[in-house]
């Protein structure tokens, strides 16, 4: 195999670091040097060190590449069909280029969490089988299913670190004792107990595959509703909540993990103060909920109730669907709540509106929980026909489902349509660099169309139909904070949120370009496309009608050398669009983005650090530091954390961003410990008047740990 090398620093002149181990040379992060400055040199020795001290003792060796994949194949370790899609010649070359481009981790803890999480190791956990050139090179090749072009664009991509593929994809391409390459679902159920029992035995299917699953619950009748027309017999959502959580509990993914499970609740459903309730620390046993995550779909009535002071009525979900023919939570409450509020044919109850304000934030500050939906800014924003009224495990999927019927024998009657999430990631700074910024977000759009194709899960009809008729991808983004600090522009700023609003306009255009190139190579767009603002051409209104260009020079100089798309642009597009149509249905989420932000070497997500030296647990080799990306000793005021930054400049750059993402962002809102359940609510409303689709955790931080160290550790109430 290959040596690589880490690191061009001059570690002779480092005499301060012989004789330290990996682990105690990052430890050094948390420890000034005599001078009073971090010591970034320390992790950087760290992961030199952690290669040498660890993974080529712990690399199995083979003469040649082909003796390599011989062996893997042979022992089952790589996928066979995979590889006999190309000649080994081809093979040969594409991973030349992966070691040609002398990839480098830039700190220690993206190399342990690669070697740790994500390389191919031997039946017995003890060597590894590859580097990650060869991760890189495996997953171009899956994904590209025979492509040679497209294969070299994704190993391009993916080693520059343009482009970044999401755990189960990274982890799962090409490896043939494997995952699916997709982790996240979304599950609705309806009013009946085959739904019920089929969303239980759905959630079992997918959490033993490794996946996590948000189940909407808005639909079931309420505590006390009648069954069969007999009163009081319904025990409402709060019992269907702890089948799940006992479910998810047993299907552990084999020891590794618990399974993970959301549930959504519509804010004007009965049982939404007991759903609250259940997350609250002396909760009664009986109902709590301890493992399960919680989510609020919230309409603008609402809102618009407790500015009046008015208290808001909560409606029967039995009674709704009866009286409209529709579930619950196919009903906008907002069109239809003076309608239903005055039909006596549904029954209601009535809470403060300002009280469940109130109680929400009361709620996410002892828990973080739940996570919010705004249903009418998301639907507004919506450019598929149908309704959305749930999101995920990470509030960033925004898509239509539809219900599924079953008959009296609990066969399928009518199958509908539930949601999977094919997600990757963009690293903002290097796509920048990379200065060819529409064939990054092609190359990353086919990819993941691969991964939508190649995904099929038959044990749920359901989501292997809905994700056949639709196509539907989440382009991410990462590294924000870390790219605008590293060109000198705080994160919040005019200048910042101007550069965010350029950066994913411009990348909207090439992802609908890209799909559209797929609409015409394929003959085909996705089920329900004409259907579309999309086909009608309204979509494009808003890009056709004004231009969209930087307010500030420094954007401009950002993107200089960087074409941004111009009117005639897009009406050049939107022609396209309406005469072929698109593949994908939905093209763009944002997710928190968690260890592949390590090995990508990026700040998470689009939300500020939430420390300048991360402080993580990692199994039994302890605490591991985290430097952010591209922060020196020099540039540290361009780094306030976001606590500092405050939720205010935080939203104003989702802000920036959602106008432009079809799906949602996952948007985390900081507070320090002085934060009052008032302060929380003035950020909800905020965040709801500013446009934001979703608020996913809350996070606080402990009076105890603020200032005691240069890191400012940070501990969550999640």
């Amino acid at each position: 195999m290959v040596e690589v090398e880490l690191s061009d620093v001059d570690f002779k002149t480092e005499a301060r670091f012989e004789g330290l181990d990996y682990h105690a040379l990052n430890a050094m992060l948390n420890l000034y040097d005599a001078e009073g400055k971090i010591q970034f040199d320390a992790d950087k020795r760290a992961a030199r060190e952690y290669f040498l001290q660890h993974v080529n003792q712990n690399t199995v060796f083979f003469h040649s590449l082909k003796e390599r994949l011989d062996y893997l194949v042979e022992k089952e370790y790589y996928e066979p069909t995979v590889l006999a899609k190309y000649s080994m010649e081809f093979i040969q070359e594409l991973n030349d280029r992966a070691y040609g481009a002398k990839f480098r981790f830039e700190t220690f803890l993206g190399a342990f969490k690669y070697y740790t999480s994500y390389t191919l190791k031997t039946f017995d956990g003890k060597r590894y089988l590859e580097r990650f050139e060869d991760r890189v090179v495996m997953t171009a090749l899956a994904l590209a299913d025979g492509d040679q072009r497209l294969a070299v664009q994704l190993v391009d991509e993916i080693i520059s670190g343009r482009f970044q593929p999401a755990t189960p994809t990274f982890l799962n391409a090409g490896k043939a004792q494997r995952g699916e390459l997709v982790s996240c679902f979304l599950l609705r159920i309806e009013d009946n107990m085959e739904s019920i029992a089929r969303g239980i035995n759905s959630a079992l299917q997918l959490s033993k595959r490794g996946g996590g699953v948000a189940l909407l619950l808005s639909n079931i009748r309420e505590s006390g509703a009648p069954i069969k027309q007999i009163e009081n017999q319904s025990s409402g959502i709060i019992p269907v909540m702890k089948l799940l959580e006992d479910s998810f509990s047993y299907a552990n993914q084999l020891g590794a993990r618990q399974g993970a499970g959301a549930v959504y609740l519509n804010a004007h459903h009965p049982d939404i103060l007991r759903f609250l309730d259940t997350k609250r620390e002396n909760a009664d046993e009986k109902i709590r909920i301890k493992t399960l995550s919680l989510g609020v779909v919230i309409p603008d009535i609402t809102f618009e109730l407790a500015k009046n002071g008015e208290d808001m009525y909560l409606f029967s979900p039995y009674d709704v669907e009866r009286v409209y023919k529709k579930p619950f939570g196919d009903i906008s409450v907002t069109e239809k709540y003076r309608e239903m509020v005055d039909d006596p044919r549904i029954k209601k109850t009535k809470i403060n509106a300002r009280e469940f304000f109130q109680t929400l934030a009361e709620i996410q500050f002892e828990s973080g929980y739940p996570y919010i939906m705004f249903e009418d800014t998301v639907n507004k924003a919506n450019p598929i026909a149908g309704r959305i009224n749930m999101s995920n495990l990470c509030s960033e999927i925004l898509q239509v489902n539809t219900p599924t019927t079953y008959n009296e024998d609990l066969s399928y009657d009518a199958i509908g349509k539930d949601i999977s999430c094919n997600l990757g990631s963009m690293n903002i700074a290097l796509a920048m660099d990379g200065r060819d910024l529409g064939l990054t977000v092609e190359t990353a759009i086919r990819a993941l169309t691969a991964v939508s194709d190649q995904s099929h899960i038959a044990s749920v009809r359901s989501i292997e139909d809905g994700n056949d008729r639709s196509h539907a991808i989440g382009l991410g983004q990462m590294n924000l904070h870390g790219y605008l600090a590293r060109e000198h522009v705080h994160y919040g700023s005019e200048e910042g949120i101007d550069f965010t609003n350029i950066y994913f306009y411009t990348v909207l255009f090439h992802a609908l370009r890209a799909s559209n190139r797929l609409a015409i190579e394929r003959g085909v767009a996705f089920d329900g496309f004409e259907n579309s603002t999309y086909a009608s051409g309204e979509f494009f209104d808003k890009y056709t009608e004004q231009a969209w260009i930087p307010e500030t020079q420094k954007t401009k100089d950002l993107f200089a050398g960087i074409p941004i798309p111009t009117q005639d642009d897009w009406r050049e597009l939107k022609a396209s669009v309406q005469a072929h149509g698109i593949y994908n249905q939905n093209l763009q989420a944002v997710p928190p983005t968690g260890s592949i932000s390590y090995i990508n070497n990026s700040t998470s997500s689009i939300h500020p650090i939430a420390s300048k030296i991360e402080i993580r647990k990692e199994g039994k080799l302890g605490r591991v530091y985290y430097p952010a990306p591209f922060m020196t000793n020099e540039n540290l005021e361009y780094y306030q954390d976001a606590y500092e930054i405050g939720y205010e400049k935080v939203i104003d750059t989702y802000a920036a961003a959602t106008q432009h993402v079809d799906q949602g962002l996952s948007l985390t809102l900081f507070f320090k410990d002085t934060v009052t359940t008032r302060d929380i609510n003035k950020a909800q409303i905020y965040a709801w008047k500013k446009g934001i689709k979703t608020i996913y955790y809350i996070r606080l931080r402990q009076l105890a740990l603020e200032g005691t160290d240069m890191t400012e550790c940070v501990s969550c109430m999640l």
